[in-house]
């Protein structure tokens, strides 16, 4: 047990000469010697097997449980689970092993690992790669009519000669003949490597030789012997290497050049190179593009591309492991039971709006709830997240139709479905957009106290009392804060983007909740409202500074104070603040300018988290038509202490009414 531990593969390794002696490797059709470590010289080789075994070593690998009487869950408990997703041994990672077997296999047709199992409980604590080079697999007769593999592993550097048993041995077979090992495709492919090699050994030495075919030198006399070789020697002296390439010869006495080589257009060099990626690509079953070949690769078709690799190419090796695993590493009695799986959703994943418009699908049918679309996109479970919607038409097959609702019933069920599913997706959407929009307002804020402490450090500190000037500060305010000031500049390079794309997002959730199939555009109402918001905060920033300036009693100094102090404030508290305001408004805003593009006529005031708040509670339940504000400016809501009202100081046609508010109105669809 544990001999492996100094012959890992790459470790310990004898003399480069003795191995290329013992192992000989072949010669073939292009007069090129192809092995399996030459062969990895050859780059769409190389890049061949490095697809293929990193592709599988990115994927994470699961030991599953199967559940009674349906369904699975990691089998975190298993010894071997942690041996498969995280550490086989001391020296590597599960994707080290898995890279390493995997290029072990499709080079050498086996990749092999020792399993070393605990002596007396018979649990697998360590998985260690072996050398193909130094195993021997055969088969031995067990009785009549049985037969097992045996593996013997001979290591001359470290002394090391044994027979390992099949329950020792982790065995990833490629493509074979005989049911007992794969194909080495090294071997196979000896002709297409060694062409292609042959082809860069002679694109190699045509640069060498200054770019340009052989040639001969001719005298119209006999030379000496040593007369030929000065002369060669010379012309080689002047010409050969790239860096004397073109250099202008002086031939004497008649001598003359003739060229004697084939020029590399002539013999297709180019062409035959292009052509040796497509033939690694067949031997590998890859599609070209997966080692560097674009020729045939569109912005059409790589997707198809891309799937029809993992569904192909890659899917045989997975099946490959997981097979292996099943039948080499788990006991017979616990294969009913226990499974390994790779996890292929991160290769086969669209993109963002393909992905969206299927979990609609699954959300709408019922095989997906919130809470498993999230663990999809690898975001933390929500409370409320784990429900699951059905259709109300959708019945068991056998089953007459369902007694129909009432009106009342109808609708109470409905907003009941529509609030659960709609919740999650807001929540996310609003948890995600207002981190930005907080970000977004402390970057103002901060530029807010740098510009306004440096008027107030020019015109207001006692220090430099020549310059002080109320009047003068206020004047630098005002364009400090002017429509096309700094401040304002600054917030709308921030927010339009910020908020047009998160009033998209809002967009796609409202259309779904409506059934409304087509795009709705809001860039240019998001784009206004961005605006408007904007330039109500740098109003309002203005005019707090200008009521600071008329309150505060005493000197300049005590003015700066009072300012500096009202911008440390905003730094502080306000970023948190706007996030919480426009996380509430802007998803309620944005969705009834999509409910009125898709054509619903009224809305309906939902109250949430407000159980204390009697504003909110006298508009619950509340229904408008979509055009007609639930508060018109001026009107008042009133509280629940007498004479106690909330004024409305615009329009309100949808939640917050108030800060703090998280309201929401959903359509009203018959």
């Amino acid at each position: 047990m544990g001999f492996l531990r100094s012959a890992l593969s790459g470790l310990a390794t004898p003399e480069k000469w003795v191995e290329d002696w013992m192992r000989g490797g072949s010669m073939n059709s292009a007069g090129i010697r192809v092995d399996q470590d030459t062969a990895l010289t050859y780059s769409p080789f190389f890049a061949g097997v490095r697809v293929l075994s990193e592709d599988l070593a990115g994927l994470p690998l699961f030991l599953y449980e199967r559940l009674a009487p349906r369904g699975k869950q990691r089998a975190n408990s298993h010894p071997l689970y942690a041996l498969l997703h995280d550490q086989p041994n001391d020296m590597m990672s599960s994707a080290w092993l898995r890279e390493v077997l995997t290029s072990h296999a499709i080079t050498w047709g086996n990749g092999i690992a020792h399993v070393i199992s605990h002596p007396r409980t018979g649990v697998i604590e360590e998985i260690w790669p072996l050398r193909p080079d130094r195993i021997t697999i055969g088969v031995k007769r067990t009785g009549p009519g049985r037969f097992e593999r045996r593996y013997r592993y001979d290591d001359d550097v470290n002394n090391i000669h044994t027979v390992l048993l099949p329950h020792e041995v982790l065995h990833i077979s490629g493509l074979g003949f005989d049911g007992v090992q794969g194909y080495p495709i090294v071997e196979l492919a000896a002709n297409s490597i060694g062409l292609g090699l042959a082809t860069e050994h002679h694109g190699a030495k045509v640069f060498s030789n200054g770019a340009a075919p052989g040639g001969a030198l001719t005298h119209p006399g006999a030379l000496s012997p040593e007369a030929r070789k000065r002369m060669a020697d010379d012309w080689e002296n002047i010409h050969r290497g790239i860096d004397r390439a073109h250099r202008v010869a002086v031939l004497e006495e008649g001598v003359t050049f003739q060229q004697v080589g084939v020029p590399n257009d002539s013999a297709q060099f180019l062409e035959t190179r292009k052509l040796q990626v497509t033939e690694m690509s067949r031997w590998l079953r890859l599609p070209p593009h997966k080692i560097g070949d674009l020729d045939r690769a569109t912005f059409s078709n790589i997707e198809q591309q891309q799937l029809d690799y993992v569904s192909s190419a890659l899917n045989v090796w997975l099946v490959r492991w997981e097979q292996g695993i099943l039948t080499q590493l788990l006991l017979k009695e616990e294969r009913q039971r226990y499974y390994a799986e790779f996890l292929v959703d991160s290769l086969l994943r669209g993109d963002t709006a393909a992905r969206y418009a299927a979990y609609a699908i699954g959300r709408q049918w019922g095989w997906l709830s919130a809470n498993d679309v999230r663990d999809k996109e690898n975001l933390n479970p929500i409370a409320g997240g784990d429900d699951y919607l059905v259709p109300l038409n959708m019945v068991p097959a056998g089953r007459g139709a369902p007694a129909l609702e009432t009106a009342a019933a109808a609708r109470a069920s409905r907003m009941a479905r529509l609030l659960a599913g709609r919740r999650a997706v807001r929540e996310s959407l609003a948890e995600r957009w207002g981190a930005k929009i907080q970000a977004s307002d402390q970057e103002v804020a901060d530029l807010e106290a740098r510009k306004v402490g440096a008027l107030v450090a020019e015109h207001l500190t006692p220090e430099r009392g020549r310059n002080r000037s109320l009047a003068g500060f206020l004047a630098a305010l005002q364009l400090l804060y002017a429509g096309d000031g700094p401040v304002m500049e600054r917030l709308s390079e921030l927010w339009v983007p910020l908020m047009t794309m998160f009033a998209d997002d809002i967009a796609v959730q409202a259309a779904e909740e409506v059934a409304f199939e087509e795009s709705v555009d809001l860039s240019v109402w998001a784009q206004a409202y961005a605006l408007s918001h904007a330039s109500y905060q740098v109003s309002s920033s203005y005019g707090q500074l200008r009521n600071v300036v008329e309150v505060t009693e005493g000197t300049p100094a005590d003015i700066a104070e009072a300012i500096v102090e009202r911008l440390a404030k905003w730094q502080a508290e306000r970023p948190e603040q706007t996030a919480r305001w426009e996380s509430a408004q802007l998803p309620n805003a944005a969705a009834r300018e999509t409910w009125k593009a898709a054509g619903v006529k009224s809305v309906q005031w939902v109250a949430r988290g407000s159980e204390n708040c009697p504003y909110c509670q006298r508009l619950d339940g509340a229904v408008r038509e979509i055009e007609t504000p639930f508060v018109a400016k001026g009107d008042e809501v009133e509280g629940d202490a007498e004479g106690e009202a909330l004024t409305a100081k615009r329009n309100t046609f949808h939640p917050p009414v108030h800060p703090g508010c998280n309201c929401e109105v959903i359509p009203v669809v018959e």
